[in-house]
């Protein structure tokens, strides 16, 4: 399968968060969803992304989105993760790799997996997707101006 692209419906999807608990993305409807795929918990660019979308959490927040990650660590990871550099946003686990499959977001060299963003609006549709492995801070300013566009 491609890449998900602007205007699709954003496959639906059940994980568990940092918690514990089942997180479906259907179940957001009533939200704008910001779905960020990072490489791994406690690497310095998914740590400097993740931070940056604590650092921006409540402007999200004040625009209707709830912010939600996506790696392949295990939920105690995650958990760590969350503790450690104090983010507030759900980390999921996919730990192999399906959802990441199924939004179609490839390995960067063959190796990493790959670090995109998408901004979902509250009918299900994905309206931004951004995609940049190295600028890891860029994907907050980027789903930031997508949600002032959906405004």
């Amino acid at each position: 399968m491609g890449s998900i692209r602007v205007g699709v419906p954003a496959p639906d999807f059940t994980l568990r968060s940092q918690s514990g608990e089942e997180v479906t993305l259907s179940k957001l409807r009533d939200k704008r969803v910001v779905l960020f795929f990072y490489p791994k918990d406690e690497t310095p660019g998914c740590t400097a992304e993740a931070c940056s979308f604590r650092d921006q959490y409540d402007v999200f927040a004040e625009k209707g989105a709830e912010v939600i990650g996506i790696s392949a660590d295990s939920e105690q990871s995650h958990a760590r993760f969350a503790a450690k550099n104090r983010l507030q946003m759900t980390l999921l686990s996919d730990p192999d790799g399906a959802v990441r499959t199924l939004y179609g977001v490839k390995a960067t060299l063959g190796l990493f997996p790959g670090r995109v963003t998408f901004v979902i609006d509250r009918e299900g549709v994905v309206r931004h997707v951004f995609s940049s492995q190295l600028f890891a801070t860029k994907h907050v300013d980027e789903a930031l101006k997508a949600l002032d566009q959906m405004a």
